[in-house]
């Protein structure tokens, strides 16, 4: 799934974050003084993920910023996709092995940050580059696309900020890259859902599809792998498509059914949620016999990419009842 359209030196205004020029400067400055005192400290693997709130905000995010690309994980516990994205993102945290710091803020216990970066829903990632905030992405995103956004911040840090990183020293529970992670017994279907995992990365989206219904066949009900396979099945509609040519036959054809469909498939990729559920609502409301059928259907199976405990989805589903009953 394609990250949505955000721009690696867009700005959110924030009181507290400093012009790229001040921004530099202080990160500059910064690193001379811990320079003088003998270098930053490392720091173990479980320090690389933190969680952050509204009081610490400023000492958490916007001055470790000036030492290191701090990654912002906006979440909460009712969102499914978040379930999915939150430990991949630490997992990464570990791996990149100091090159950025995650800072994972509950949305609901701090209403104030996300009213302040605009987020309209979750998951949604963004970064502090030298108390530059930068839009990442927003909604489900597959791990190979996840790693080139961090390599590409990383770069911005390091270019024009001189971030390298911070230290990591290794732990009781193994060394910082993770080998203790990767001696712990394995569930079940791990090898499997790593193996939808690594056909994600390579593109193959017909491979992870197959590997996630795999585990459903064992375990129909099992959360992870209908997640996985909903937003597999999603990525390998829409990658062929050509949004231009999509979107204006939607616009031109509000009677196509598939050209609904197809344009509802492209608003959740871009992580417009409530456009795609309401474009397939609306679908269902204007047809009748098998065309109705499709667009519900369809709605249905975004249901499932985006979670069902989502309060989106929850408004969607009424909205849905309203025009079927």
């Amino acid at each position: 799934m394609q990250p949505r359209n955000m721009s690696m030196s867009g700005v959110v205004d924030l009181a507290a974050v400093k012009a790229a020029g001040e921004a530099k400067a202080k990160a500059e400055q910064v690193r001379a003084e811990a320079a003088r005192q003998g270098g930053p400290a490392a720091v173990p693997p479980s320090a690389l993920v933190i969680d952050v709130d509204e009081a610490g905000f400023e000492r958490d995010v916007i001055q470790r910023s000036a030492e290191v690309p701090v990654v912002l994980d906006f979440w909460a516990e009712w969102c499914e996709p978040c379930k999915q994205l939150g430990p991949l993102l630490e997992r990464l945290a570990v791996e990149y092995n100091g090159r950025f710091l995650l800072a994972k803020i509950d949305v609901d216990a701090n209403q104030m940050l996300m009213q302040q970066f605009g987020i309209q829903g979750i998951p949604a990632v963004f970064a502090v580059v030298a108390g530059q905030a930068l839009p990442l992405f927003q909604g489900a995103v597959p791990e190979a696309q996840i790693r080139e956004t961090l390599d590409q911040l990383i770069q911005v840090g390091e270019e024009r900020f001189g971030l390298t990183g911070i230290a990591v020293a290794g732990d009781a529970d193994g060394d910082a890259d993770g080998s203790a992670a990767a001696e712990r017994p394995a569930g079940p279907y791990d090898a499997l859902l790593e193996a939808a995992m690594s056909a994600l990365d390579a593109g193959d989206l017909a491979g992870a599809v197959q590997a996630y219904k795999n585990v459903l066949a064992d375990d129909p009900a099992h959360p992870e792998a209908k997640l996985g396979l909903a937003q597999a099945e999603l990525l390998a509609r829409v990658q062929d498509l050509d949004p231009a040519v999509v979107r204006k036959n939607a616009a031109d054809n509000q009677a196509d059914v598939a050209a609904q469909i197809a344009a509802a498939d492209l608003d959740l990729v871009g992580g417009h949620v409530e456009d795609a559920f309401g474009r397939l609502v609306e679908t269902v409301r204007r047809t009748a016999g098998e065309d109705r059928d499709a667009a519900r259907l369809r709605l249905l199976e975004l249901f499932e990419v985006i979670g069902v405990d989502d309060p989106r989805v929850t408004a969607a589903r009424q909205a849905l009842a309203r025009v079927l009953f």
